[in-house]
């Protein structure tokens, strides 16, 4: 929806009506709406409770200072610079531009003063802790203005104005409301979905269920003094399977990767349970099998600890990837931070 911002452009009048106009053309230009003090309408409210109610309303504010202080209000302070400090207390974002060359203006366009010659150096100093930017010509600072403010409604975009038939009317509001508290909710039923176990899940072997892995290898100097191809099968427990491969899926893992892993452990805990005399001296192409393999990865996905990677990659990659889903990256974390590994099995 296209908006346009409202900028507040404080300074002394008099002194500065060509730089003024420069800052006004410049935010035209911009389709921003200036506003002002030679803007200000015929009211009945006081001047100062009128200049806060416009620095409210607008997105952003400018300030621009050179040789004089300005007028002076009940405060002491000039209304120019009570207009920045009270931008500056409400948290409105500020552009300052201070002239370049002060003590080269016409004395006309000075301060006479003492006293206000210092009130003006300290309010140039509190202007110069901002983003500030000098200037000289008049030319010169509408350039300034229009590039800075550009920055500024990118660096901190503001609400804006827009024009009132854009605005919805209340009943569509009201729907836009409504549609708004349902996508809420189903955010909310979602994240509850992907913390916690699926439904069914309580029927479902596992935790500390074992299953039976079977595997095939080639055994070299068996204690008989034989070589050929050997099979077996090993108990395990879920939370021992989903432990060995879930850091795996932290980001994602292949089904190459994933068997892999899981013929290796199977193998250590093999070699783990037989007796040293029966151990053969070389063990070779160890493999688990890729029945077994096949519904534990089922398994894990029905327990809604894994899903089906969404990663785009390329074409000539066709291999299947799996990755962790928040309840699984929750179990896993239980698992392995509290438990030993070997505690598991």
């Amino acid at each position: 929806m296209e908006k346009r911002y409202q900028v507040f452009v404080s300074s002394t009048f008099w002194d500065l009506e060509d730089a003024r106009q420069e800052v006004m053309q410049a935010l035209l230009e911009q389709d921003c709406m200036p506003s002002g003090m030679e803007l200000f309408p015929a009211t009945n409210e006081d001047q100062w409770s009128l200049i806060k109610k416009v620095i409210d309303d607008s997105d952003y504010y400018i300030v621009v200072l050179a040789g004089r202080y300005g007028s002076v209000g009940p405060s002491g302070q000039s209304y120019t610079e009570m207009e920045y400090r009270y931008a500056l207390e409400t948290g409105k974002p500020i552009l300052g531009f201070i002239h370049r060359n002060i003590g080269e203006l016409p004395a006309k366009f000075s301060e006479t003063s003492t006293e206000n010659r210092e009130k003006l150096e300290s309010f140039h100093e509190l202007v110069k802790q901002k983003l500030c930017k000098f200037w000289e010509t008049p030319a010169e600072l509408g350039g300034h203005v229009s590039r800075s403010l550009i920055k500024l409604t990118k660096s901190h975009p503001a609400i804006g104005w827009v024009r009132g038939n854009l605005v919805p009317n209340e009943s569509a509001a009201e729907e836009i409301l409504s549609l708004r508290r349902r996508i809420d909710e189903l955010e909310l039923e979602n994240q509850s979905i992907k913390t916690s176990e699926p439904e069914g899940a309580e029927y479902l072997a596992q935790g500390n269920d074992k299953y039976s892995v079977r595997y095939t290898y080639f055994a070299y100097g068996a204690p008989n003094g034989t070589s050929g191809n050997l099979y077996g099968e090993l108990e395990i427990s879920w939370n021992y399977i989903h432990a060995l491969l879930s850091p795996l899926m932290i980001d994602e893992a292949s089904d190459t990767t994933l068997k892999h892993t899981l013929s290796e452990a199977i193998e250590s805990l093999m070699v783990t349970n037989l007796p040293a005399d029966d151990r053969p001296k070389k063990i070779m192409n160890f493999e688990v099998s890729d029945s077994d393999y096949q519904t534990i990865k089922i398994q894990l996905r029905a327990l809604g600890y894994i899903a089906k990677s969404s990663k785009a990659r390329s074409v000539k990659d066709t291999a299947t990837y799996w990755t962790l889903t928040p309840y699984g990256d929750t179990v896993m974390t239980r698992l392995r931070a509290k438990r030993k590994y070997d505690d598991l099995i």
